[in-house]
């Protein structure tokens, strides 16, 4: 199994369209498939099973949160949105406000929806360089709709925070890291994930 990200560059007349690069993340569906804005592809191995647990009790504490308040959806690490740059991106947990997914059109909200999530969580793996990642969450930042981030580095117990406009956060070791007023009496518990 590859332990680090393959990065493949394309020559500008090889690039895909949208759709092309859909139909490919389609037919190679047990990879994690990923394009920058200038149209260089990351393909992600699968995680470690530890990861994967800490991913999915992530997913688990959103989506219970999600189901009880009712005010928008929440997304795995598995879909794909193509933010306004043309960069597709897959955060490895979101959230997105009703009204801006209903605002999509069926056949939007079919493939990689053009938006970026109000909320996104990455999970940093035991291979994942930080500052890629820390690169990611500012090109999240810098997306219309987009509120609040989560950047969980459990290597050192620390959790960043981002938000549009502001300096990261970093929190040293939290016990829960509050979402508010984003979605409101939403924290991440952290016991299950570090």
């Amino acid at each position: 199994m590859l332990s680090y990200s393959l990065v493949i560059q394309m020559p500008p007349s090889m690039q895909m369209t949208d759709e092309q690069f859909f139909e490919f993340c389609q037919i190679n569906g047990d990879l994690r498939i990923e394009r920058n804005q200038s149209g260089e592809i990351s393909i992600m191995p699968p995680t470690g099973s530890e990861t994967g647990n800490r991913e999915f009790n992530i997913a688990v504490q959103l989506g219970i949160w999600t189901e009880k308040d009712g005010t928008g959806i929440a997304f795995s690490s598995s879909t794909g949105f193509t933010l306004s740059t043309g960069a597709e991106r897959s955060p490895d947990a979101s959230w997105m406000k009703l009204e801006r997914w209903n605002s999509l059109l069926p056949e939007q909200q079919k493939r990689f929806a053009p938006i970026c999530p109000d909320f996104v969580i990455e999970l940093r793996s035991p291979s994942d360089n930080l500052q890629p990642l820390k690169d990611k969450m500012a090109e999240y930042m810098r997306e219309p709709g987009v509120q609040l981030g989560f950047l969980i580095d459990r290597k050192h117990r620390q959790v960043y925070i981002y938000r549009p406009g502001q300096s990261e956060e970093c929190l040293e070791n939290p016990d829960a890291v509050s979402a508010d007023p984003v979605l409101p009496g939403f924290a991440l518990n952290m016991s299950k994930i570090w």
